[in-house]
């Protein structure tokens, strides 16, 4: 019991493995980097879904459902069948899990750089920016549109 209790604990703690995609949230490795910026406008904006699916709580819920699965029935048949039944649901469960903790809003910002270039930069909700404003796109190990 202790076991499933841990690996359900560790599936729980996957909320704080999303990351912040806004563009005001820096990570220690980002700071001190150089970046290229360009002006730009902002030609379209649109709400998207962002989501970190890196399995972990697939096989973290696929271990604990087979441990859990594992203690069903008396016999060997009967432990291995329960074993892979749990294991199925448990990772589908904690694949599920994972995805509702770490799916994030963000939003999709098409712009054009003043030297006519159109590209797209996907980020956080945190600075909502307008059509047709005037921006900075940052570029660097991970580019950012601010306001100007």
């Amino acid at each position: 019991m202790k076991k499933i209790l841990s690996a359900v604990l560790a599936t729980a703690l996957l909320a704080g493995c999303a990351d912040n995609i806004n563009s005001d949230h820096y990570s220690t490795s980002q700071t001190g980097k150089v970046s290229t910026v360009s002006q730009c406008t902002v030609l379209s904006v649109r709400q998207v879904g962002v989501n970190d699916n890196s399995g972990a709580g697939t096989m973290i819920g696929g271990l604990a459902g087979g441990l859990a699965g594992s203690t069903i029935g008396h016999g060997h048949s009967a432990n291995m069948l329960g074993a892979v039944g749990g294991a199925l649901l448990g990772g589908l469960a904690g694949s599920a899990a994972e995805k509702g903790l770490t799916s994030q809003t963000g939003l999709e910002y098409i712009v054009k750089l003043d030297n006519g270039q159109v590209i797209s930069i996907t980020q956080g909700t945190g600075q909502a920016l307008g059509v047709g404003q005037r921006c900075l796109v940052l570029f660097g190990s991970t580019n950012r549109v601010i306001a100007q």
